[in-house]
């Protein structure tokens, strides 16, 4: 079976082809790509702790061109020690546990009012009605980002992962440019009007943090600002909808999430496991390594495979059985060590709020399996159309 994640019929079903590569080729050899695929928990999980053999340099700018929203500077995401190390300390700020944790009782006001917005309506999109419109007002609003620009937010964002995917399609390649440059106009004007007017929000913690510490330069500051606005979107909205289509195909496990919202924590660890948003981080070796008896050279570009790491049967039991009773607490979606998301926290609380108030306010229902629409994106994974209907 051949591994290519750009195909749309891997992105729709990567798990068996995950498998394929787990049992006949783990550490291996993608032609097409010019690049390597480790596919086994353990050696994923040495490459996410190894950030001194499996560099992050740069991966998204190479990768995606023209395409890249930021291309004169690193995301953080995208550079190694001690830069990461710089830039990764400033944020963290804006994410401590205490200042998550502070965000809850905002959270669920947000989500109530979006459920109270669906109604009753006898068909509705989760994802543009729900799952992706919650974090983004969350985000937004750290951020201090107008409301009336939310929906903007949200098609940025959107026209990021498509850039990802290395769209062929000139329509779409402009598209993805012409979004990119339309955020960065935002945000270059949000920046500069934090300078001459701070507000108490995140964006001028990050502006105070280059002019008084010299922490951040100006496009530091830009490329942090968008990495938030994506990571921040992207990671919970398809949670979101993975927990939703997961559970659909699980109608006991979604009678007893119905019964027993104690146990919607559990719930999400295990989908984190089973579906994860993120599927692939992409690394390039900086001297030899092997990995399960295959010697990988230098300066390689290898593609981390978490969503096949989290389905090891050498690890987790059964591991394409989705059962939220599982310790799925070792699953790899989050990343290890240096580049562990910095938003992790914030996803759980997010997603733990939503689903509370989702299932404790919304009768039952019924999707439309027909109609769902996936993303197209090599690295995440997520639905961009999820119709659903109330069943009376």
């Amino acid at each position: 079976m051949d591994y290519n994640p750009a195909l749309p019929e891997v992105q729709a079903n990567p798990y068996p082809y995950y498998a394929a590569l787990r049992r006949d080729n783990p550490v291996a050899w993608l032609e097409p790509l010019r690049c390597w695929a480790v596919s086994r928990y353990d050696d994923v999980d040495y490459a996410l702790r190894n950030p001194e053999i499996f560099s992050s340099a740069r991966w998204l700018g190479q990768s995606i061109g023209d395409l890249s929203p930021a291309p004169e500077v690193s995301w953080m995401i995208e550079t190694d020690p001690p830069d990461h190390s710089r830039l990764r300390k400033l944020v963290n700020k804006g994410f401590t546990p205490r200042m998550v944790s502070r965000l809850g009782p905002r959270i669920r006001a947000i989500a109530r009012q979006l459920l109270a917005d669906v109604g009753v309506q006898p068909e509705f999109d989760f994802v543009r009605d729900f799952s992706g419109a919650l974090p983004v007002i969350v985000i937004a609003e750290m951020l201090g980002v107008e409301p009336e620009r939310r929906l903007d937010f949200k098609r940025w964002s959107d026209n990021v992962v498509l850039g990802t995917s290395r769209p062929t399609d000139e329509a779409a390649r402009a598209e993805v440019r012409a979004s990119n440059t339309e955020m960065r106009a935002y945000f270059q004007q949000a920046i500069a009007d934090r300078r001459k007017a701070p507000r108490e929000d995140l964006l001028t913690a990050l502006v105070q943090a280059e002019e008084e510490r010299q922490t951040l330069t100006s496009n530091e500051v830009l490329a942090m600002a968008m990495l938030i606005l994506l990571a921040g979107n992207e990671t919970t909205m398809n949670l979101l909808s993975n927990t939703v289509l997961a559970l659909e195909a699980h109608p006991a496990e979604l009678a007893q999430i119905r019964r027993e919202r104690g146990v919607i924590p559990q719930l999400i660890e295990e989908m984190l496991r089973y579906d994860p948003p993120v599927q692939i981080v992409f690394r390039r070796t900086t001297c030899a390594v092997e990995l399960s008896g295959q010697s990988i050279p230098p300066n390689s570009v290898v593609f981390v495979l978490i969503g096949s790491a989290n389905r090891d049967e050498r690890k987790f039991a059964e591991p394409d059985r989705f059962d939220p009773s599982r310790d799925a607490s070792e699953h790899l979606a989050f990343g290890f060590g240096t580049h562990f998301c910095l938003g992790a926290q914030l996803a759980r609380l997010e997603a733990k709020v939503a689903l509370e108030e989702f299932f404790e306010s919304s009768p039952p229902y019924a999707v439309k399996l027909d109609r769902v629409e996936r993303i197209r994106s090599v690295i995440l994974r997520g639905v961009k159309y999820l119709p659903m209907r109330y069943i009376s």
